[in-house]
């Protein structure tokens, strides 16, 4: 399966080690396919140059020991084309899912989990832990 994680899902691993977020990305990298796309990444390099300046180099880190297939999101982007989500600042996401394929989103963000979208299946940390070791 090719699963996209969202940014918080990364900051979570990032700042809490021990986390679920980060034994879950453990576990799908033994199993499956990580998706991160450029929006994704720059959102979390301004997030960690505003909030945890002191952890980018965690972060720096984290990106070049994880293994991942990269989607450019797109600059220009029709929104007739694709599924209506609540915050804006998530549809670059959505689209960027949808263009490379994937088959799940991680996510922690209420307005991405109540998203009206059929494809790809948008969940929580703990509901792909509990879906996947079935």
């Amino acid at each position: 399966m090719r699963i996209m994680l969202d940014t918080n899902v990364i900051v979570s691993a990032i700042l809490f080690p021990n986390s679920l977020p980060c034994t879950l990305i453990k576990s799908i990298l033994s199993r499956h396919e990580i998706v991160l796309c450029t929006h994704i990444i720059e959102e979390l390099y301004e997030i960690f140059e505003r909030k945890f300046k002191q952890k980018t180099k965690a972060l720096e880190t984290f990106l070049s020991e994880l293994a991942y297939d990269l989607v450019y999101t797109p600059q220009n982007i029709d929104k007739d084309n694709y599924p209506i989500i609540r915050d804006e600042k998530d549809f670059p996401i959505l689209v960027s899912a949808i263009i490379g394929i994937v088959d799940v989103i991680i996510t922690g963000d209420k307005d991405f989990l109540e998203a009206d979208v059929e494809y790809p299946i948008i969940m929580t940390a703990r509901e792909f832990e509990e879906r996947d070791n079935v």
